[in-house]
């Protein structure tokens, strides 16, 4: 349990240190800041896998005691370290489908880009909070049900495949049914109100006008409320929609960690970690998605492997032994490092062809 708490204590800190500090004031992300804070959750991330290492290799607050039932071994140090670092690229790298959504998100609200940051931040914290249960919930499920982890291969397995011919496309949230069931519960202003998510109605204090974009030109987006009523601003229905997208995708991303091992910490801590990564990486990813066009059927390939080697763990674990997570971590980097290369080379080759 304390190892618990002292985890939860370091990421509200570390949260509670960039909004108060570093996005104290609304600004838009450069490219240049954006990078630089890739580099600083994922070096924090990586560096987390240390404290991994020698809590799981000493056996620090309980932890590499249990039988992790994905392979039936209990993790000591190197173990632990594997199945925590390819859990944590998994999800790092299934991230890309949310960057393709919240682009989309924050192009149908026309949310200005000095407040996207803000949304992005609480929609990761009740991310976090949510997978929290999730994760909670599948680890219970797994302990008393074994076979349930031959459905999540088997449903990785056919996410894998549909993933490889669909192409990433930008959702169409004029289409969506939760889009349409907000707007008729509650009610919901057209207008922005600075970095406020709720106001109340009559409010004119940072009343700022509709960014252009598609949601602020609906006719069906009114005020219909009586004075002091709460509204919805336009931010705050795109925090719906980042919430319950992740929700989404965590069905998909949170059996793909559970492929790899069942150890609730190493699954809930390489999510946090990826998700606390999320943010920096729409912002240096926003604008170079197209030039990532075989990213998403490396993660699809990605995909049905985990979900083979869950499918085929027994098999696995009397050929390779206790080393078949350090494996499946050097054939997912080789995957998505080769979806990344071509990517670029293609995407290289077709410049010059402008050019000339």
């Amino acid at each position: 349990m304390l190892v618990w708490v002292g985890f939860v204590v370091f990421i509200v800190s570390m949260l509670a240190l960039d909004l108060g500090i570093f996005q104290r004031r609304p600004h838009t992300v450069s490219m240049h800041e954006a990078l630089l804070r890739c580099a600083a959750w994922i070096s924090l991330g990586l560096g987390f896998g240390v404290f991994v290492y020698l809590a799981y290799e000493h056996q620090w607050f309980g932890l590499g005691i249990a039988i992790d039932s994905v392979d039936g071994y209990a993790n000591d140090g190197d173990m632990a370290l594997a199945k925590y670092l390819t859990g944590y690229i998994v999800e790092q790298s299934l991230s890309a489908d949310n960057v393709v959504v919240m682009v989309s998100v924050f192009a149908f609200f026309g949310v200005a880009p000095q407040y996207q940051h803000r949304v992005l931040f609480w929609g990761i914290l009740g991310a976090i909070v949510l997978r929290g249960v999730m994760i909670g919930i599948g680890a219970t499920l797994i302990s008393r049900f074994h076979w349930i982890l031959y459905l999540f291969g088997a449903f990785l397995i056919v996410t894998g495949i549909r993933m490889f011919f669909v192409k990433l496309q930008h959702a169409d949230l004029d289409r969506n049914p939760l889009m349409r069931l907000v707007r008729r519960l509650v009610p919901v202003t057209a207008q922005f109100h600075g970095g406020h998510f709720v106001v109340r109605a009559g409010t004119d204090d940072a009343l700022e006008p509709p960014v252009p974009g598609a949601f602020c030109k609906r006719d069906s987006v009114v005020e219909k409320a009586k004075a002091g009523a709460l509204l919805l601003t336009p931010l705050g229905l795109a925090l719906v929609v980042v919430e319950v997208s992740d929700l989404v995708f965590a069905i998909d991303s949170i059996p793909a960690v559970f492929a790899i091992t069942a150890d609730p910490f190493l699954v809930f801590t390489s999510n946090v970690f990826a998700i606390l990564g999320l943010r920096s990486l729409y912002f240096a990813l926003a604008g170079l998605l197209d030039r990532f066009r075989y990213l998403n059927p490396s993660i699809a390939i990605v995909l049905v492997i985990v979900g083979l080697k869950m499918l085929a763990s027994p098999w696995i674990k009397a050929t390779l032994g206790s080393h078949a997570n350090f494996y499946l971590l050097a054939l997912i980097l080789t995957i998505l490092w080769i979806g990344i290369a071509a990517s670029f080379i293609v995407s290289a080759r077709e410049d010059r062809r402008r050019k000339q």
